[in-house]
């Protein structure tokens, strides 16, 4: 019965309240609306392609119900933003409510023709406004994009919607492979750097013709592809010191299309540069790739001039910096940092030669199974049987190779008399510290022997800048201050920023540096 009774009192009581309360009577906007900002960047678009969502929090701090009579795009239905609504898409809004004490959110999203614009130079910056409009009161968020014309290059799409895929020459053979892309035509074998390039699916450099990529030129592809160069094709990358302005704005730089600050640094948003067996003479110089899965593919031909390497940076790799097998490197003033797996590997053997390079991995996202740098002289099939191959040469000298796992570099030797197994490190600084839990012992890991070893620094470290931001240059405190063999020095005479190195070399890829203080 007393349930009965309060259960009776309960429902009164709500009944009393309810109808004491106006609810639902929505007062017009007087103008006091606030927003969590007050211009939407959209950032960076490229012509025709759709922009990320961006959103734009309305609040209502007022004790009323309000409605909001108009809100629209000022350019309305003529706009090229779009707005989304409390689930609603369109340019132009009435009567939108909001209760007292709440808030609620416009997502903005756009895609912009920069054709449509009068006498465009490069770039072009659109600008409209979200209005809040009651009676003769107004309130306005602007919005504003900057578009980016393009080059596009993207395979072509049949009459069913099968999309172009590439056919690669394997022992003279074609095989039509899975791979979206297309070959080049003989007018796309130069990228100039008048506009950024934007690939979709693989742009394959035909066999036997070389693409020549200028100073300065932009290289920005979608999810899953890259640049495919095939048999007997070239790959010129030809960046650039700008000796006028003493910085690297000359640089080619290759990311991915994703222009949003948040994507800056996003490793695996594209696939890879993949220098295909028998490809030839493929050079590097001054670049950046940055937020690839891996950086560089260069697969075979570890007797010839496979990949030069020079003053290059790679950063970001969701698996490998760099991933050679089989294959030749030469490689000096480069830079190579985060990365999932390795940043430098040479696999299957080769022959490689490196020389006054920071070889790095500070990786936080996951777990990596190998070190920053990895040799091994062996390549495992799916039934687990193993191929072996010379590992030449692999000299490296004046290095740093460093990171946050310990060691970072493994020897990774499967004897056979057959083949030979052939490495020297020389004024290197590196990571390698034997543990009771360490198993690497072996002729490999003797660092007394100086045929292998000669002039090692081990685990100090050399102080990098900032290695979450991958600035790898060292500071004046560094113990890889002068270390480095002039011998090699005058090969490399100047480090990635055209310092003279050849009086005092340090070791890596940078000369020091004063630190600024913040």
């Amino acid at each position: 019965m007393k349930r009965i009774f309060y259960f009776i009192i309960c429902c009164l009581f709500l009944t009393l309240w309810s109808s004491c309360r106006k609810d639902f009577e929505f007062t017009p906007s007087n103008g006091t609306l606030t927003f969590s900002k007050d211009t939407v960047y959209l950032d960076t678009v490229f012509t025709n392609i759709g922009s990320s969502t961006y959103n734009l929090k309305v609040y209502n701090n007022s004790n009323e119900d309000i409605l909001i009579p108009s809100l629209k795009l000022a350019q309305g239905e003529a706009s090229s933003y779009r707005l989304n609504v409390d689930g609603m898409s369109g340019k132009v809004f009435q009567n939108v409510e909001i209760l007292a004490k709440d808030s609620m959110y416009v997502f903005i999203e756009t895609t912009i023709d920069y054709n449509d614009f009068i006498n465009p130079e490069g770039t072009y910056l659109y600008t409209d406004e979200i209005e809040f409009v009651s009676g003769t009161s107004s309130q306005k968020v602007d919005l504003v994009t900057l578009v980016k014309d393009a080059v596009f290059i993207y395979p072509s799409k049949d009459d069913e919607g099968i999309i172009e895929t590439l056919t690669l020459d394997i022992d003279g053979q074609q095989v039509q492979t899975e791979i979206q892309g297309r070959y080049l035509n003989p007018d796309e074998l130069h990228f100039t750097n008048t506009k950024p390039y934007v690939i979709y699916g693989y742009a394959a450099v035909p066999n036997y013709e070389t693409l020549t990529i200028d100073a300065g030129s932009r290289l920005h592809f979608h999810t899953n592809s890259g640049l495919f160069v095939g048999e007997g094709a070239s790959l010129q990358v030809n960046g650039s010191y700008s000796q006028d302005r003493k910085t690297l704005d000359n640089e080619v730089i290759f990311e991915g299309d994703r222009l949003e600050p948040s994507f800056s640094d996003i490793p695996g948003q594209w696939g890879t540069i993949w220098l295909f067996q028998n490809s030839r003479s493929n050079h590097f110089n001054y670049a950046t790739i940055k937020n690839a899965t891996v950086g560089i593919l260069s697969e075979g031909n570890p007797n010839s001039t496979k990949l030069t390497l020079n003053n290059t940076q790679i950063y970001n790799s969701s698996n490998f910096g760099v991933l050679g097998r089989n294959t030749s490197i030469t490689a000096e003033n480069v830079v190579i940092n985060n990365s999932g797996q390795s940043s430098f590997a040479g696999t299957l053997g080769g022959t490689y030669n490196v020389t006054h390079a920071t070889i790095a991995n500070y990786w936080t996202n996951s777990y990596r199974q190998y070190p920053a740098l990895l040799l091994n002289n062996y390549q495992l099939d799916e039934d687990n049987t193993a191929f072996l191959a010379d590992l030449t040469e692999a000299n490296f000298n004046n290095c740093i190779i460093y990171g946050n796992d310990n060691p970072e570099f493994l020897l990774d030797e499967l004897e056979d008399e057959q083949v030979v197994f052939n490495f020297k490190f020389t004024n290197c600084l590196a990571r390698f510290q034997k543990t009771s839990n360490t198993n690497y012992e072996g002729k490999n890991y003797d660092f007394e022997d100086d045929t292998h070893y000669e002039n090692m620094i081990f685990n100090t470290d050399p102080e990098f800048k900032d290695t979450s931001s991958n600035q790898l240059i060292i500071g004046e405190d560094s113990p890889a201050n002068n270390q480095g063999n002039i011998e090699f020095a005058n090969q490399v005479p100047f480090d990635l920023l055209n310092k003279n190195r050849t009086s005092s070399p340090d070791l890596g890829a940078y000369q020091h540096t004063i630190f600024e203080e913040n």
